[in-house]
């Protein structure tokens, strides 16, 4: 089982990395507010067809819930938003570097102080170098865009 969500993981990432890809590039037509907002828009036709047939049958118990928790969609809506305004600028792995860098640090003070009620995890050493090694991986991405933006300014010029 734990393979199979390790694979679900893996394709999730890869959606991920095409979906900014896409929504980059339709954001430079469209805007990034249209491009968020269709994605959003579309998402929820999908997921409210998949809560017809799958869901458990009390969409209003959301209410019922922490107000604090509640505001984790905001955190979607804005994660989204910054990736679509991020990758038409400095690339879809630099972006995603980023967002992973983002996600490792947050993730880690999470777990180091058992916010949200989650798995108290001390941070040491090997999560501060993974850190590190995360940092010099965007470092080297963006010296290699840079290097190629330098290229094909001087191939437009020539």
């Amino acid at each position: 089982m734990a393979i199979m969500i390790l694979l679900a993981s893996i394709i999730g990432g890869v959606l991920l990395s095409a979906q900014s890809s896409i929504n980059g590039a339709f954001s430079k037509k469209a805007g990034t507010f249209e491009s968020t907002f269709l994605t959003f828009i579309t998402g929820a036709m999908i997921l409210a067809i998949a809560i017809l047939f799958f869901g458990k049958g009390d969409l209003l118990a959301v209410l019922g819930a922490p107000k604090w928790q509640l505001s984790a969609v905001w955190f979607g809506v804005g994660y989204l938003f910054l990736t679509i305004l991020a990758v038409p600028k400095i690339g879809v792995i630099a972006t995603n570097i980023t967002t992973v860098i983002g996600q490792l640090a947050t993730g880690m003070l999470i777990d180091h102080f058992g916010w949200f009620g989650g798995l108290q995890i001390t941070f040491d050493w090997k999560r501060g170098l993974a850190i590190i090694l995360m940092l010099v991986a965007l470092w080297l991405v963006y010296v290699a865009n840079t290097k190629g933006e330098k290229k094909e300014l001087r191939a437009n010029q020539s």
